[in-house]
């Protein structure tokens, strides 16, 4: 390692490659909230946040592992997949007052038409704004499924609806004042008062 009284050690998530600060201290300093996308070789989540210094704050989350209770059953990691996700995140956004946010990847590397921006395009269908440039949605037919096969496109379409029925609802967490913890039963006791006392046998008196 060098040294020297100018050397100054990176950040470990710098030295890992996993934060590039200069593009993260851009986001941060815009005030909007961000959409923070992620992809795995399995699944995508989408998170809606809002910098804290204790922390990022979550306003709204999907991944593509919900997308199994609306019906899919195909792959959770293409792009219709990626579109379906975010249109679900878009519109668990728009329900906690999240109109507009900046696009956030991280150290991945976009490419034009590919999942990433498949997620951005759910999110603007759902109605929120997100600024990106020209081209780099991917074309409509991807999006829907239609150049995998007729099938999941009508999958894509039918999860649509079932996000805009409102089959799957946000829980809300419940309040600390509207829980009441319920005091657990005590057993009774062997021998105690609870025990019901056998019938006591009647004792001739002596003679």
């Amino acid at each position: 390692m060098a040294t020297g009284p100018r050397y100054k050690v990176p950040f470990r998530r710098r030295r890992d490659n996993q934060t590039d600060y200069y593009i993260r201290k851009k986001l941060l300093t815009s005030g909007a909230p961000r959409a923070v996308v992620r992809r795995s070789s399995r699944n995508i989540s989408v998170q809606f946040a809002n910098f804290d210094m204790g922390g990022d704050l979550i306003l709204a989350t999907a991944s593509s592992k919900e997308l199994k209770a609306l019906g899919w059953d195909n792959s959770c990691a293409n792009i219709p997949a990626a579109y379906l996700t975010g249109y679900l995140a878009g519109k668990k956004a728009l329900k906690a007052g999240v109109e507009y946010a900046v696009l956030d990847i991280g150290m991945q590397t976009p490419a034009k038409g590919a999942v990433l921006f498949a997620a951005v395009a759910g999110m603007v269908a759902a109605g929120v704004e997100i600024p990106h440039g020209d081209g780099v949605l991917p074309a409509e037919e991807r999006l829907n499924g239609a150049h995998i096969s007729d099938s999941v496109k009508g999958s894509v379409d039918a999860v649509k609806d079932a996000i805009d029925g409102g089959d799957v609802k946000k829980k809300a967490p419940k309040k600390a004042e509207d829980v009441k913890e319920k005091a657990p039963k005590k057993k009774p006791a062997e021998g105690g008062d609870a025990k019901k006392s056998a019938p006591k046998k009647k004792v001739k008196e002596a003679e």
